[in-house]
């Protein structure tokens, strides 16, 4: 199967919607879907006219993590997983395919939305964790399940997750294994916000961001991935850069014009 069908992308008004689409296996990590979900990524970031995307998972789970064929590979010596992709050299820190996965997310130049139905756990859980806002429901399931099985989170988990949820949090999540529901995921910061309905409210929210000037939200993209990352002078200096590059430009002049004159702005792409 090629991963035209395991991960399947419509664009409408600038909004990406990105589907992980292999619901009999609750869209368990195979091969294909590792591959998919770097090449879909990999697509989207050089397309100018995109404004947002919308990660989520056909049917009624996000991703139950990987396939369990490839724990018993594991047990059996077999080489890991994502290990047999056959995708581009890699250009950024994520070098296996399986990080690639996650972090391609993270790298879009435009915001990336993750709704999150059913179970999100292990793998499942790491590529929403490539997305820059995670909207869950409240019964959903979160939880990175690698410890109970012998194994670490190796999708960039360990390296995020600390930031969201603070780094007693994520030892706690990561050393048992603990799953925990939308809600309780929510109030710890592993997720943003909670919805009933969290693709309606993710689509709704990307409505609202690609409405924006899209060189200011890319901008603001840049600059709060930086946060936390560099030092203040470069951050301070980032804001400075990046403000000068949009005062007077035509879309920061349309977004004036357009806000005085109550109409929905046009801006280019």
């Amino acid at each position: 199967m090629g991963h035209e069908e395991r991960v399947r992308v419509t664009i409408e008004d600038g909004v990406a919607d990105v589907r992980l689409n292999r619901p009999d296996k609750r869209n368990a990590l195979d091969p294909a879907m590792f591959e998919a979900l770097v090449l879909a990524g990999t697509e989207l970031a050089s397309n100018p006219s995109l404004r947002v995307v919308v990660l989520s998972g056909e049917g009624p789970d996000f991703c139950a993590g990987l396939d369990f064929g490839s724990f018993q590979a594991m047990a059996g010596g077999g080489a890991r997983l994502s290990a047999t992709a056959q995708l581009p050299e890699p250009t950024g820190p994520a070098r296996a395919t399986g990080q690639r996965a996650v972090h391609v997310w993270a790298e879009l130049p435009v915001p990336v939305i993750a709704a999150i139905r059913g179970n999100a756990l292990g793998g499942g859980l790491q590529v929403a964790l490539g997305a820059d806002i995670r909207i869950v429901a409240p019964d959903a399931s979160l939880g990175l399940l690698e410890v109970p099985w012998g194994l670490v989170p190796d999708m960039t988990g360990t390296q995020v997750l600390p930031e969201l949820v603070g780094r007693d949090v994520a030892k706690e999540l990561v050393f048992t294994g603990r799953k925990v529901s939308g809600t309780e995921a929510a109030q710890l910061g592993l997720a943003t916000r909670v919805a009933d309905d969290p693709i309606a409210a993710a689509r709704e929210l990307a409505r609202t961001i690609a409405g924006m000037n899209p060189h200011s939200v890319r901008g603001a993209k840049r600059l709060l991935d930086m946060a936390g990352r560099v030092d203040l002078a470069e951050g301070f200096a980032a804001e400075q850069q990046e403000i000068g590059a949009l005062i007077g430009s035509p879309n920061q002049v349309e977004a004036v014009t357009a806000r005085f004159e109550r109409r929905a702005p046009k801006f280019a792409d």
